[in-house]
């Protein structure tokens, strides 16, 4: 590693062992593990944004004079303006209703809190925000025997504009009051806070009936105008959350600013900090322009491919030492 390197991966690890850290992941973050030259195949890996508006398009009949095909809110919201959400929603829902396999980012922060109990070290309950809408950070976190709690978005239906809370032992809480909420979040296991919905891996159907329903996708132009007009009230994120992020260090993964919902959100919770902290983006792809606009934001860019950089941070608790027997 160079030296900016080390000092970045340093600063990085200590963050995660003062529990200061906030992984953002977006949709880049589906392609870190992939082959080489390897496209999306449903069930066998997770799609990127361009390929899963491709998908839509081309199952609902897109054509490249209205839009660019591969521009996923364009393409979404065609199908809901011409044909509605549901028929969106279940396409949505065949394609992220799989065992989908963990990525190296995935694995990475699901097998924190044993390594770090291995090394005698204190594991801190983390934050972990995804703007994704499949279900892979809870299965990795289950299948390394890890309780976490999830909080989700609801975009459409009878609870739409709140947030549910899946606690780690299975209780459903609906948010009615964000700002007065204490759901008990991260004191004792992490959570995952998916911004813009997620995929409900049983059938949604009879539940979203009952008003339980937890499926939903933030993903046509109208969903985002609606929740960014929502994020402009302090009283749509969980006080709890807000918090953790007003004051954390952030590490963006996956995303590109050229995303101006991503940017309005973020300007959201830049307004709630008041205490300057370290914020990095890993983007191997970033133009001029791209890493200006990171800068203004206070945000160091790291041109490095995920797979690399998840290496080199495996590395660096892997080089952690192992308690002495006494």
């Amino acid at each position: 590693m160079t030296i900016e390197e080390e000092v970045h991966f340093a600063a990085v690890r200590d963050a995660i062992l003062d529990g200061d850290l906030v992984p953002f992941l977006g949709a880049g973050v589906n392609l870190c593990g992939r082959p080489p030259n390897v496209t999306w195949e449903p069930g066998v890996h997770l799609p990127s944004g361009g390929e899963l508006a491709h998908r839509l398009a081309t199952d609902f009949g897109f054509k490249p004079e209205w839009g660019n095909p591969k521009d996923l809110l364009r393409v979404c919201q065609f199908v809901a303006t011409v044909r509605g959400t549901r028929p969106l929603f279940q396409d949505l829902h065949r394609c992220f209703n799989a065992d989908y396999p963990f990525t190296p980012v995935h694995r990475f922060f699901a097998s924190l809190p044993r390594l770090l109990r291995d090394r005698g070290q204190a594991y801190r309950p983390m934050l972990i925000a995804t703007t994704n809408y499949d279900d892979v950070m809870e299965r990795a976190f289950r299948e390394a025997g890890e309780p976490c709690d999830v909080i989700t978005y609801i975009c459409e239906g009878k609870l739409s504009g709140r947030f549910v809370h899946r606690k780690a032992d299975g209780q459903r809480v609906l948010i009615e009051a964000p700002n007065e909420y204490d759901g008990g979040l991260l004191r004792d296991a992490p959570a995952i806070f998916k911004l813009h919905g997620t995929v409900e891996r049983t059938d949604p159907a009879p539940a979203a009936a009952a008003g339980r329903g937890d499926e939903s996708f933030v993903i046509t132009e109208d969903h985002y105008i609606d929740y960014l007009a929502r994020a402009g009230d302090a009283g749509l994120i969980p006080a709890e959350l807000l918090s953790k992020l007003s004051v954390s260090s952030i590490l963006f993964l996956g995303y590109s600013l050229g995303d101006w919902n991503l940017r309005i959100l973020l300007q959201r919770i830049w307004l709630e900090r008041e205490l300057s902290a370290n914020c990095w983006a890993v983007n191997a792809f970033a133009d001029y322009l791209e890493q200006e606009i990171w800068k203004k934001r206070g945000v160091q860019i790291l041109k490095m491919k995920l797979d690399d950089y998840f290496a080199l941070l495996t590395e660096a608790f892997t080089g952690l030492p192992l308690p002495t027997a006494a």
